[in-house]
């Protein structure tokens, strides 16, 4: 049997709660076209962000160690799909769009530069009198202008729906800046997903890659609330934590932070009596969240993790290099723009050489980054 587009929307309306986020209600693109027969709306965004240039190079971007550190610590886009898998397991239990939550979850990292947040901190700097850097910025710019896929129009002409999901991620780091998608009305609930599942991921697994890495030792985490529960779950005491200890326990921390996520949102749900997805946008709090209990427990290894992982000399020392690195490329980029090469040069007749540079930079990965530095201030290495 053939499932064309509006058997799979008539089954999507069955499925999803009345909150949840209807594909055949969406606003629409900017740029109108006819719709795939066999995808939805929010199905085909999925695709067309999985497909990108800027989607492909998150492999060899910074979460927390860089590329060459090692093949089995997490990248920008493993952190991505890991956050994508958590996300649609939250919607499917709470009832929401899981091919909104998707698209929303595979794009929100689209804009990051090289070196993680050392290289967002760095571009930012150097950016400050020409309107700044920001990755959640950047990751629409993306979408909406860089991305060249299709002759009609510019970027991936994607629904009203992801783009707000995108300008309105957030977590403890990001602030979101909505002043074009109705600023005063929150995150639908597939959003606000995202951006939880965002939170949840990186918590738990830059802990698991700390303590592959050796940068935390297991002994460090006594007292921990959360370490605790694990331990004893575990029957583990120390000191030596084997990997199939670590992948069981991390494993397990996962489990306990997206059941509480489910527990308590459902309650919140019952208790606004939300019927639409306006009714979730026009709350005055968020729904999507932890329990109170859970919340000080995370509070308590995010602020470890701040100060043992992320705050390591190992990690502060390759931010400082990173940094000098992207400033160095930066400045050079401005004193002589005919290094750059010629299609980005092209660009830059059409937007200022600031902004031009900026844009080549934060689409670097960390290998090519690297590269170019050495190419233009290592005499040795062939331009």
């Amino acid at each position: 049997m053939f499932y064309d587009r509006q058997k799979l929307e008539e089954i999507e309306n069955q499925s999803l709660a009345p909150y949840g986020s209807r594909s055949k209600n969406s606003k629409g693109r900017a740029y109108l076209g006819t719709e795939p027969s066999y995808r939805t709306a929010f199905q085909r965004d999925r695709d067309r962000i999985l497909h990108t240039t800027a989607f492909r190079r998150l492999e060899y971007k910074t979460q927390v160690f860089i590329n060459y550190e090692g093949d089995y610590f997490r990248t920008r886009l493993t952190h991505t799909l890991e956050v994508s898998q958590i996300g649609r397991t939250i919607a499917r239990a709470l009832g929401g769009n899981e091919d909104l939550t998707e698209a929303i979850c595979l794009a929100h990292d689209l804009g990051h530069p090289a070196f993680g947040h050392s290289g967002e901190v760095a571009l930012n700097r150097l950016m400050k009198d020409h309107n700044g850097f920001d990755h959640n910025k950047q990751s629409v710019r993306i979408v909406t202008k860089l991305e060249q896929r299709y002759p009609e129009f510019p970027g991936l002409n994607l629904t009203w729906e992801v783009q707000e999901g995108m300008v309105k991620h957030e977590s403890e780091y990001d602030i979101s800046d909505a002043s074009n998608y109705d600023p005063d009305l929150r995150g639908n609930l597939e959003t606000q997903i995202a951006n939880v599942a965002d939170e949840l991921a990186y918590t738990a697994h830059d802990l698991d890659d700390g303590l592959r890495s050796g940068m935390i030792k297991p002994s460090q985490l006594a007292g921990i609330a959360l370490w605790e529960i694990l331990a004893e779950i575990y029957n583990w005491s120390g000191p030596v934590l084997d990997d199939l200890s670590r992948h069981r326990m991390i494993r397990h921390l996962v489990g306990i932070e997206v059941s509480d996520v489910i527990q308590t949102t459902d309650a919140k749900l019952k208790e606004s009596a939300a019927n639409s997805p306006l009714d979730i946008q026009q709350l005055s709090y968020n729904v999507l969240g932890h329990s109170e209990d859970l919340t000080r427990r995370n509070r308590e290894l995010k602020d470890f993790l701040y100060a043992k992982l992320y705050r390591h000399p190992r990690v502060v020392r390759m931010a400082v290099k990173a940094e000098q690195i992207i400033s160095d490329l930066f400045h050079a980029y401005l004193g002589e723009p005919a290094i750059l090469p010629e299609h980005v040069q092209g660009i830059a007749k059409h937007r200022s050489l600031e902004r031009t540079a900026c844009d080549y930079i934060a689409g670097m990965t960390d290998r090519f980054a690297v590269d170019e530095h050495r190419k233009l201030f290592d005499p040795s290495v062939k331009p």
